[in-house]
């Protein structure tokens, strides 16, 4: 049994460091979100851009110690920088960047959807291009799938639920610049 877990856990590192590798560069994420139960819908339009981190990088060493751990735990990572705005008045919405490091399957970063503290999630694959999160911080759960699609896209669809109700959808469509 123990053979299987580290076999599991040896094919998510390598799964985790090919998407992150395979969405290094620019992206428009093109975002709908979906306010439960009434319908109320908000468009964004992000410019974001995403940079492949090695293990014992300076950038996953600042998130192991964020989180209390061993900076030599975390195989791989990624750095994510954003500039958001929204879609109908081209009102600034939010910029920001944010760390994620992989250990086994689990995904830290250095700041939560709705938290600056340090987080952590729960990944899988069910396919080798669909990345699958559970969050758990603040009563909330967000429920996250990535996809890549080809070389020049992803989706991405997020669900966040508070007290066993779904109270956000969020849709992306994400092309490369």
């Amino acid at each position: 049994m123990t053979a299987l877990l580290n076999l599991n856990a040896t094919s998510e590192a390598s799964l985790i460091a090919d998407f992150f590798q395979q969405s290094v560069g620019r992206w428009k994420s093109e975002r709908r979100y979906y306010t439960l139960p009434d319908g109320e819908t908000k468009e964004v339009v992000s410019v974001i851009e995403i940079r492949f981190l090695e293990q014992n990088s300076s950038e996953l060493s600042h998130l192991a110690e964020l989180h209390g751990l061993d900076g030599t735990l975390l195989s791989c990572g990624a750095e994510v920088l954003w500039d958001s705005h929204d879609s109908a008045t081209g009102k600034p919405q939010s910029a920001g960047s944010t760390l994620f490091g992989a250990a086994g399957t689990t995904l830290y970063r250095d700041r939560g959807f709705a938290t600056t503290k340090p987080i952590s999630a729960a990944f899988h694959f069910p396919h080798p291009t669909t990345l699958c999160l559970r969050t758990e911080y603040k009563g909330s759960v967000f429920e996250e799938e990535l996809k890549l699609v080809g070389r020049n896209y992803r989706t991405r669809q997020t669900i966040m639920s508070r007290a066993g109700e779904q109270i956000m959808i969020g849709q992306y469509l994400e092309k490369r610049l």
